[in-house]
């Protein structure tokens, strides 16, 4: 594992996180459990925020929400001094209810509805990234309705293909999300932007993908975007002030990954920072406020979900199920891609790990997995299991299929722990029924 101070092996070879045991914690809270290692949220927010100033001098960090949402997660980045990137109502919603401000809030989404935009306007978002022709008319209609101007960026495509799954790129051609530069889209998109009175066309936003390691298609993202911003205030007027990067800084998932730290992150940003004011000297542009849109590498690691072992079925010569009280209901992403993990025996990280199992869940699909080929000593059940890394998109991922219960999610910090989201319950699972 990635080990830090706080994930670490404990007394008598039991896993701890923020201090606390894991027995303790599925003791207190049951399990599946969702646990937040908060001390490390907060150190990568303090590192991204303290890098941008330091080799940047102008820009704001917005939390991508999409990772993990929930009131706390919001309190925790506002107290970082960070913004939100946010992609729905809901989103919107749940980060002014724990006390968000609205400025500071970038709203994004390829199929934001009217009522999405007109909600989001009246709320005061501080950005909406455009994402399609048709919503440029929606906005300026809202905002001649409201008497008011929203800042907008335009979002493009500038044809860097990041080395990641393919589900999770972004900024290739014939990507859902943004303009393609290379076809001529963002310009026929920023040419109708400046055209409209009630919009503040002020700046560009790009995201390559996710869960990136390597820096070089960071780089060249920059180079392109720069090289676009200028063309776009030049050749049409636009009086842009604002760039946005996106996100995208990989996380350590399994032995295959590089194993990061908030030194290596803050290298990223460095180097990024670096390239982008070279490019803006070469330019001769005036320094834009710069924003970064971090989620998976401030929350992911921070994350791991602790199961009970169930049934273990052994079929000779071919393969060990280890069953868990989970599943795909609240970890999606090795159904969805294939996502990779590492698995602890919680309890017993000193023994050999012997045994190769398929972790599954409990659902009623072959495909049910969490991990395969898992290497753990041999397993009883009533023991606990933990799946590291699962802070991003497991929580914001997870349904009610097969009426399953969502798990709680808490949060350890100091050797102390608190309930940060209720779990479920069975009436919660036919509350809106008929």
């Amino acid at each position: 594992m990635n080990a830090r101070n706080t994930l670490s092996e404990g007394k008598n070879g039991i896993l701890q996180i923020g201090g606390v045991d894991v027995k303790d914690l599925a003791s207190l809270y049951g399990t599946p459990l969702y646990v937040f290692d908060k001390a490390h949220i907060k150190n990568v927010c303090k590192t991204f925020a303290e890098s941008l100033e330091k080799y940047y001098g102008y820009g704001k960090i917005f939390y991508a929400s999409k990772a993990f949402c929930c009131k706390e997660i919001y309190r925790i980045v506002k107290e970082a001094g960070l913004g939100a990137d946010v992609v729905s109502s809901g989103e919107i919603f749940t980060a002014l209810f724990a006390g968000a401000d609205a400025e500071n809030l970038c709203f994004h989404g390829n199929n934001k509805s009217f009522a999405d935009l007109e909600y989001a306007i009246q709320s005061g978002v501080g950005y909406v990234v455009i994402d399609a022709l048709s919503e440029i008319d929606d906005i300026d209609a809202i905002c001649a309705k409201y008497k008011v101007k929203q800042r907008v960026l335009l979002r493009v495509n500038p044809g860097v293909e990041a080395h990641t799954h393919h589900y999770i790129q972004t900024a290739k051609p014939d990507s859902k999300f943004g303009f393609s530069i290379a076809n001529g889209d963002a310009d026929t998109a920023a040419k109708k932007l400046v055209s409209k009175s009630h919009v503040d066309f002020c700046g560009l936003h790009c995201h390559i993908g996710s869960q990136i390691f390597e820096k070089t298609s960071f780089l060249i993202a920059v180079e392109k975007m720069v090289d676009y911003y200028k063309k776009v205030a030049l050749d049409f007027g636009a009086k842009l002030s604002v760039l946005n990067l996106g996100g995208g800084f990989g996380i350590y998932y399994t032995d295959g990954d590089p194993k990061f730290g908030c030194a290596d992150y803050a290298d990223y940003i460095k180097c990024i920072c670096e390239k982008l004011c070279a490019c803006l000297a070469e330019k001769g542009i005036e320094k834009p406020y710069l924003i970064f849109e971090p989620g998976r590498s401030i929350v992911g690691e921070a994350g791991i979900t602790l199961y009970t072992v169930g049934r273990i079925k052994r079929i000779a010569g071919l393969k060990n199920y280890l069953s868990v009280n989970g599943g795909m209901f609240e970890n999606p992403r090795y159904a969805l891609y294939q996502a990779k993990y590492t698995v602890l025996a919680a309890e017993r990280l000193h023994d050999k790990p012997d045994t190769t199992y398929t972790v599954a869940g409990k659902c009623c699909e072959s495909g049910d997995v969490i991990a395969e080929n898992v290497n753990l000593p041999e397993m009883r059940e009533g023991e606990l299991v933990a799946v590291l890394s699962t802070g991003a998109y497991n929580y914001s991922m997870a349904s009610n299929y097969n009426r399953n219960c969502v798990p709680p999610v808490v949060m350890a910090e100091n050797g102390k722990s608190y309930l940060c989201v209720k779990g479920q319950t069975f009436e919660d699972l036919v509350r809106n029924d008929i």
